[in-house]
């Protein structure tokens, strides 16, 4: 017993906020990526006539916006199920989306 705590609860505490820290510095590393891919030059145009954009990387992801074709927006380098993601919870069909001269998109 250590300060009339049993050793057993102090490492399964330790155990769990070690957990809780790694978390946390992975969830800013993912962050980071994300902003950073953005701003490194990722900008497409959209090459369909109008394009959804979806909540989540499949047709399946609710409609939560439109892109009419040639409108140029920033992405990032992030491809999943074949959808380019745009930003936080936005999500569009990459066959439809083509880099911009001089872009970065991975």
């Amino acid at each position: 017993m250590v300060l009339g705590i049993p050793k057993r609860t102090l490492i399964i505490l330790a155990v769990l906020v070690g957990v809780v820290v790694i978390y946390a510095i992975g969830s800013d590393q993912r962050s980071s990526g994300a902003e950073g891919s953005a701003s490194g030059g990722c900008t497409v145009t959209v090459t369909a006539d109008i394009l959804n954009v979806r909540s989540a990387p499949s047709l399946q992801g609710e409609i939560v916006g439109k892109l009419e074709q040639d409108a140029e927006t920033e992405a990032t380098k992030v491809v999943q199920n074949g959808f380019r993601r745009i930003d936080e919870n936005r999500w569009a069909a990459d066959e439809f989306l083509e880099p911009v001269d001089g872009a970065s998109c991975g």
